[in-house]
């Protein structure tokens, strides 16, 4: 799998990044401010993460997603790591993540790549999504936060 920085000239994966997340608005600003990078076998991309500076010294991860059929075999994971290395490279000394409360396989997978959680921003997903989010079985509401300095 190679992982690289979405080129200026290319469009962004919006059917992968919105499997990832449903408000096209909420991924479209953070895409006009951050970086898009891209996994790909072959030509085929099957991968893809935004880190978006938020203030000095700190990168967020707001967005990763694997394609469905690529799903469960590790790729999340390299794509996290691979995230913290460019956050890293890039100078900065903390890595942020959120993920819904419902989010199960997400929170093992971030603090099986280091992160730390940090708070809650409670009813995040209420205040900014139209539409109930349901994982799980369980109601999305409340935006779970991970750390990771570097």
């Amino acid at each position: 799998m190679n992982i690289r920085a979405l080129r200026k000239t290319e469009s962004a994966p919006m059917d992968l990044l919105l499997d990832a997340d449903p408000s096209q608005t909420l991924v479209e600003d953070y895409l006009s401010r951050g970086i898009c990078y891209v996994a790909e076998i072959g030509n085929h991309i099957v991968g893809v993460y935004v880190l978006l500076p938020t203030r000095p010294d700190t990168i967020e991860l707001v967005n990763i997603a694997i394609l469905k059929q690529e799903q469960g075999k590790g790729f999340g994971k390299t794509l996290v790591l691979d995230a913290v290395n460019q956050a890293r490279a890039r100078g900065y000394k903390t890595v942020e993540i959120g993920t819904g409360n419902s989010s199960i396989q997400q929170l093992a997978l971030y603090q099986k790549c280091g992160f730390r959680i940090c708070g809650i921003d409670v009813d995040f997903f209420i205040r900014h999504y139209s539409e109930d989010i349901y994982e799980n079985g369980i109601h999305c509401r409340d935006m779970i936060r991970l750390y990771q300095d570097l």
